[in-house]
């Protein structure tokens, strides 16, 4: 059967994420719910008007509770990963991952995350929280749309994409559900939500989940610990509705960063006798109680605060705002308000340089010694942190490991309305026009300390001592004190406000039944005033140690760090549908990057990078195959990209902004295929040869050969495959899946000196479900693949890692089972 065409537009103030009552927590695992594409589903991202997938000029995935579901996926990255066109490392923990689209080399901050069609907080990629920080799909969520390239720019700022998570509404009939998820990594997760009518014309919506993780780490403590609340209220008017919601979110969760895997002595000798690859952290319970010394202002005296690395990435926000969608004779008016207030407190042990071999590192050591604690310095030597008795690195690996431990705080807030109107007129056939203004402020205030610690080379390890001792093995002074390196190596401080005014235009023009031109244009004026406050290098007079000799400490003085742009993106899309079955169409659109927060708070050149994207696609649509076929050529040029440097010497960390091109070719592909009435098989692939140009510092003091290089951590070719198997136990409607996933050869640096080897992973999962009672079980990784992400971006992105392939990275997790019992009523 071809699905229904020639379906008309629907205001969005009448479209499903305003007004349609949600559908069940779980749909049942029929073969008619197998079929993900969905192209006859209505979608509300990126247009003016909501309309059928099978309509858009543009590549947009849409994902329904039930979808999520049965993909299972490990976190908001890991379900972005599924997307054709988003390649995504999913690996550091329950928030802050990596995700890209169609080849764009930035991490993240091109990708715009909204709730019910606007952002949380007024900048895409927050000084140490992203977007998939901020979101995170739980049993209020009724769906997920993922526009890749199109009107992205004309629907958001600094925006190439846009995911739009759209939240339940209450309806005339009262819906409930609950959830309980269990997993072996010690994983207990409560979801649930209830849905209903309050009063004449007024519904609800109220729901959330809580969570406590031990970690797919052996931290050895919880790895998260939290959760979300929402509540919706809406009220149906003669004219249109009214809504009004409020969010709280209180999370924490700890932060993976990549471990040493392989010897940088001998890079065939792996290191998972004392780092275990699936299961081993640098995170620490040792480091539950890690002693801060930093300069007071002016470096006049000094200040000592305990930290804990268990705290991890600690957010909290309220958001709430009010959407009004009005019929106002043929016109269609949008508003909506959002105010968000939180606060980041993190906690985190950063990656920094390659271990070292502990006789080398304390050699490095030694003449420093003799010049602070005398000529009688004999000999340099190890003991657990705080104690007396000797350790010896090689009765191990003969290996020490130096990270960076990093505690940030941010308050931040927002404010921001989107007003928008759309009229329908004839005019050489049908327009819809709609135009709008966003307004915005959003203002951060942060703090950012780093200090260095040595430990020993192991899961979980203890810091380390380096101790200076005579002749006779009395102790003439320490290198460490209590394992600290150095005290305050990278300090960072500073405000911003930002203030946005964005005025745009969209139309959509139907000259004939079959065909669709979109036109749009934004044009944006940014602008963010604040500081950075000044750092200089004290001596804290500590004659017993070497750690707080060169500390970092703000002067009083604050250095105002202006940032503005007007840029104007635009868009142009033709679709056409060739039979009820078939369409095709074209899109060609200008994005920019503009400077942030970060270009404030630190002395990071501000840059622009502009995207220039085009497409043309193909949609197939009958009952047994669809498919979603786009060929796409993104260019961006001027690229700007930050990369981290670390001083070994210092310990300091500074961003270097390098200035290039980069052109990302490619072709994603979706598809949904039953071939008999009770097996299907899924799969989203993405092929993109993206090649760099050579790259030049900001500053232009370096320059790299780049040229026919793929950017950083990006693959020519990445996706999955999921065959599901339909059948019935007795009164159960039941089904069986795998997901296949694969991911290609990646470079950890701009010169592709250091693969990322490739690798492939496999799920399985089965579920059954009665009535309204759900159960399913996921294992993901089951054959306990390896693959590496990430890289070790603080040392290595220029010049990798002295390796051909990589020593140091985020490993994938291993084999991990979830069990999850819905029940909705």
């Amino acid at each position: 059967m071809v699905v229904a065409a020639h379906a008309q537009d629907t205001p969005l103030s009448a479209g499903p994420a305003a007004s349609a009552p949600s559908s069940a927590a779980t749909a049942p695992s029929t073969p008619q719910a197998a079929n993900r594409l969905s192209l006859d589903r209505m979608v509300v991202t990126g247009t003016g008007v909501a309309r059928r997938k099978f309509d858009t000029s543009y590549a947009v995935s849409s994902l329904s509770s039930s979808d999520i579901d049965k993909l299972g996926p490990l976190n908001t990255a890991d379900l972005l990963g599924q997307v054709p066109g988003v390649q995504a490392e999913a690996t550091g923990g329950e928030a802050q991952n990596i995700y890209r689209v169609r080849g764009i080399p930035n991490e993240s901050n091109f990708f715009t995350f909204q709730e019910d069609g606007m952002l949380i907080y007024g900048e895409n990629d927050g000084y140490f929280f992203k977007g998939d920080v901020m979101v995170r799909p739980d049993l209020m969520t009724q769906n997920v749309e993922v526009v890749r390239g199109g009107p992205a720019p004309i629907f958001a700022d600094n925006a190439a994409a846009i995911l739009n998570l759209i939240t339940r509404q209450g309806g005339e009939v009262a819906e409930h559900g609950a959830r309980l998820t269990l997993g072996d990594t010690g994983l207990y997760r409560f979801d649930g939500f209830a849905s209903g009518k309050l009063a004449d014309r007024t519904y609800y919506a109220f729901g959330g989940f809580y969570r406590k993780h031990r970690g797919y780490r052996d931290n050895g403590f919880p790895s998260d610990t939290g959760g979300q609340l929402r509540l919706n209220i809406r009220h149906r008017l003669d004219n249109g509705e009214a809504r009004f919601f409020a969010k709280v979110f209180d999370d924490s969760n700890v932060f993976l960063l990549p471990i040493p895997v392989a010897d940088p002595r001998d890079p065939s000798k792996s290191l998972n006798p004392y780092i275990d690859y699936f299961k081993g952290t640098l995170n620490s319970p040792y480091l539950r109680n890690v002693k801060f010394i930093y300069p007071t202002v002016g470096g006049a005296g000094s200040a000592t605060e305990s930290r804990d690395l268990s705290n991890g990435r600690h957010l909290r926000y309220f958001n709430t705002g009010v959407d009004l969608n009005l019929n106002l004779g043929g016109w269609q008016l949008s508003e909506k308000l959002r105010l968000t207030k939180g606060k980041l407190d993190f906690d985190a042990l950063y990656s920094t340089v390659n271990p070292a071999d502990a006789n080398t590192f304390a050699a490095s050591f030694l003449t420093a010694s003799r010049a602070a604690f005398g000529a009688g310095v004999n000999r340099l030597g190890y003991t657990y942190a705080g104690q007396s008795a000797a350790y010896d690195p090689y009765g191990a690996s003969g290996l020490v490991a130096q990270a960076g431990y990093r505690s940030i705080q941010n308050d931040f807030n927002t404010i921001a309305n989107d007003l928008r109107v759309t009229r329908d007129f004839e005019l050489a056939g049908r327009h819809s026009l709609t135009g709008g203004l966003l307004l915005s402020r959003y203002k951060s205030t942060m703090n950012l300390r780093f200090q260095d610690l040595l430990l020993e080379l192991a899961g979980k390890p203890r810091p380390l001592d380096l101790v200076a001792y005579d002749a006779g093995g009395a102790v003439l002074g320490r290198v460490t004190d209590n394992g600290v390196l150095r005290y305050s190596s990278t300090l960072i401080g500073g405000e911003s406000t930002v203030t946005q005014t964005s005025v745009y235009l969209a139309d959509t023009w139907k000259p004939a039944p079959q065909t669709a031109l979109d036109f749009g244009v934004r044009r944006s004026g940014y602008k963010g005033d604040g500081y950075s406050k000044n750092t200089a290098r004290y001596d804290l007079g500590n004659a017993a140690t070497l750690a707080d000799n060169s500390t970092l400490g703000y002067t009083g003085v604050n250095a105002p760090r202006p940032i503005d742009g007007h840029p104007t993106s635009w868009t142009v899309g033709v679709n056409q549908e060739l039979t009820r079955a078939m369409g095709v169409y074209a899109r060609a659109s200008v994005a920019y990057r503009l400077p942030g927060e970060i270009n404030v708070y630190t002395f990071a050149a501000p840059t622009t990078t502009k995207a220039k994207q085009y497409e043309a696609g193909l949609k197939y649509s009958t009952e047994p195959f669809s498919a979603f076929a786009t060929v796409f050529l993104s260019q961006f040029k001027p690229f700007a990209t930050t990369v981290a440097e670390i001083n070994p010497a210092t310990g300091t960390i500074t961003n270097q902004v390098f200035i290039g091109d980069v052109k990302s070719p490619g072709v994603e592909f979706e598809f949904s295929w039953r071939l008999i009435s009770s097996f299907t098989l899924d799969g989203a692939a993405t092929y993109s040869p993206a090649k760099s140009g050579n790259m030049v510092s900001a500053a232009g003091n370096q320059s790299l050969t780049t040229e026919g290089k793929l950017p950083i951590r990006q693959p020519k070719a990445w996706g999955n495959i999921r065959p599901t198997v339909h059948f019935a136990v007795a009164d159960w409607q039941a089904s069986a899946y795998a997901r296949f996933n694969f991911t290609g050869r990646r470079y950890v640096d701009l010169q592709n000196t250091t693969a990322l080897p490739a690798y492939q992973t496999l799920a399985l999962g089965t579920s059954a479900s009665r009535g309204g009672t759900t159960v399913q079980l996921m294992v993901d990784n089951a054959t306990n693949a390896k693959g590496l992400t990430e890289g070790n971006p603080r040392a290595d992105a220029v010049a990798g890692q002295g390796s051909a392939d990589a020593i140091y990275g985020r490993p994938l997790f291993g084999r991990n089972v979830r069990l999850t019992l819905t029940q909705d009523w």
